[in-house]
């Protein structure tokens, strides 16, 4: 008898230890955000603008030709992350051998809800099927990805990160507290990484990614970068694997280009999120 109520009072427990947990875990990947924002505007107030999304020169026909060094890498000493900025060569592309600090995973940008148990993931060549057709390099993993806007990854973007970005605070007309900046990806949807965008790398929703991604082939940008576009908010189950996700339930965290971070729910109003997106889109968003 005792025995059974034992299991019983921890059937109860458990769910609401779990939760706590989990309600943990969403905080502290919400501190990370807020560090990200911090090196943002440190980044910003060096520079006078954001980061590139990544830095790519470009071919003839519009294609990324490298080295494709991403926000985050091009961060890396405002994030007190100067000696393994100092092993990279940003001069060569990422897959290059001078930069095996490519595979370092970085603890401040992984999510605690994203349990990994590989520190990196292949940067491949993919035929039109998805079907991976060699290995470029591996990367390490990174759960927070750039704001590109309202429209799919490409070459520009409404948002505040993009191919050769140059976006400063000024031309963020919306409102630095109505833009988001970052948001989440979690492995499960497609992977990211804080390295770059590596040049002729493809990305497919595979089996090791689980089942939520819709399968579509991107490209190389998608490894860094985001978008609020084809309908989807947070979470969205029929969201492509360039878009935002992550493993806390009912939605995910973001940071804001003034800094704050909102946790924003599946629920929210498209067209809401939509307007988050962009930076100069004139949208009056109201309350998130």
């Amino acid at each position: 008898m005792v025995v059974a109520i034992v299991g019983i009072l921890v059937g109860l427990l458990l769910p609401a230890v779990q939760a706590a947990r989990e309600s943990s875990r969403r905080a502290e990947c919400a501190n990370h955000l807020k560090q990200l924002g911090v090196t943002l505007v440190n980044y910003h107030d060096v520079h006078g603008r954001l980061p590139s999304g990544y830095v790519t020169t470009v071919s003839t026909s519009g294609a990324d030709a490298g080295p494709g060094w991403g926000w985050a890498a091009l961060s890396l000493p405002y994030m007190e992350e100067a000696t393994l900025w100092a092993t990279l060569d940003f001069r060569q592309p990422i897959e290059s051998p001078d930069n095996a600090g490519r595979k370092q995973l970085l603890p401040n940008l992984l999510c605690p809800s994203n349990d990994l148990s590989w520190p990196t993931w292949p940067a491949e060549v993919r035929d039109a099927a998805g079907n991976p057709s060699s290995l470029i390099c591996n990367v390490a993993f990174a759960a927070y990805v750039g704001m590109m806007g309202s429209t799919d990854v490409g070459p520009a973007g409404d948002g505040l990160f993009f191919r050769n970005s140059h976006v400063r605070f000024r031309d963020i007309t919306d409102g630095s507290a109505q833009t988001i900046a970052l948001g989440e990806r979690a492995y499960r949807l497609g992977e990211g990484t804080w390295v770059g965008a590596v040049t002729g790398a493809m990305m497919f929703p595979d089996d090791d990614e689980g089942e939520i991604a819709v399968p579509h082939l991107k490209p190389g940008s998608a490894m860094v970068l985001s978008h609020a576009g084809l309908g989807n908010g947070p979470n969205s189950p029929t969201s492509e694997l360039n878009q935002f996700y992550s493993l806390h339930g009912g939605g995910a965290n973001y940071l804001f280009a003034d800094g704050h971070v909102a946790f924003l729910l599946e629920t929210i109003d498209y067209q809401t999120y939509l307007a988050l997106a962009t930076r100069a889109g004139g949208e009056v968003p109201g309350s998130h």
